[in-house]
Parts: structure tokens; C-alpha cells; sequence
């Protein structure tokens, strides 16, 4: 009986479990490092560690400072594995619609449409 009690009390004062793509995810190339988290009720991330020709092209862009840049925006669940939100494309200087899909505890397919979820790009990243 008293093994049970400790398990509901720790149950009742344990927090509760971060979102499963919560932490630090790399893009295909390894030039981008993005630490996903709790933005308000909403999931974000930003970037935290970028290659000189990533910064390069982000500059290019318009956007003058990389590292510390919300490439992930607003998402939300959207069913089971999958956020909707919107995707910073920093050599754009443009946001577009997007989806996160887990696709198992290490890899998310990040996908970015133009308006009407037409023209899409996915890319896989994997947690770092």
C-alpha cells in the first residue's frame, strides 16, 4: 500500500512532460542547430548555432542576426505527432505556413508551404 501512496504523490507533484520535440534539433546540412521549447502556450525555437555560410546567407537575406532568431513559430498540436505553425526562412526574410511531424524520438520532418499548402519543401532534422 505505502509503494502505491508514493507513486500517486509523486505522481501529483511531478511537472508535466515537455512536448516530444522539445530540445535541440539540426537541419539536414548540420549548418543550423535549433532549440525548440515553450513560447507561451505555443511551441518555438530558435536558432542556437549556425555556420559562417548559414549567418552569411542570413545576412543576404535581410536578417542581420542568426543565432538567437525564432525560426519556428506559434505551433500548436494539430494532431497526433504533428504541430502547425509558421517557419522563418532567414535567407528569405519570409515566413511561411508549416507543420512538424515526429517521426520517431530523434527525427521531425519540418515542412514549409506557400499560401494554400502549395509549393511545400520538407526536411528532415534530427535531435542533436
Amino acid at each position: 500500500m505505502i509503494p502505491v501512496m508514493m507513486a500517486l504523490a509523486m505522481a501529483v507533484g511531478s511537472p508535466a512532460p515537455a512536448s516530444p520535440v522539445e530540445g535541440t534539433w539540426h537541419n539536414p546540412k548540420n549548418s543550423v542547430a535549433v532549440k525548440t521549447g515553450a513560447c507561451g502556450d505555443r511551441l518555438c525555437g530558435w536558432v542556437v548555432r549556425a555556420s559562417d555560410e548559414a549567418q552569411a546567407d542570413a545576412r543576404d537575406g535581410g536578417t542581420p542576426k542568426l543565432i538567437g532568431t525564432a525560426l519556428l513559430r506559434e505551433y500548436r498540436p494539430s494532431g497526433r505527432g504533428k504541430w502547425s505553425g509558421q517557419i522563418f526562412v532567414p535567407d528569405m526574410g519570409r515566413t511561411f505556413g508549416s507543420t512538424l511531424t515526429l517521426v520517431d524520438a530523434n527525427t521531425i520532418d519540418v515542412k514549409g508551404c506557400l499560401i494554400g499548402g502549395f509549393l511545400c519543401k520538407t526536411q528532415t532534422w534530427h535531435r542533436g
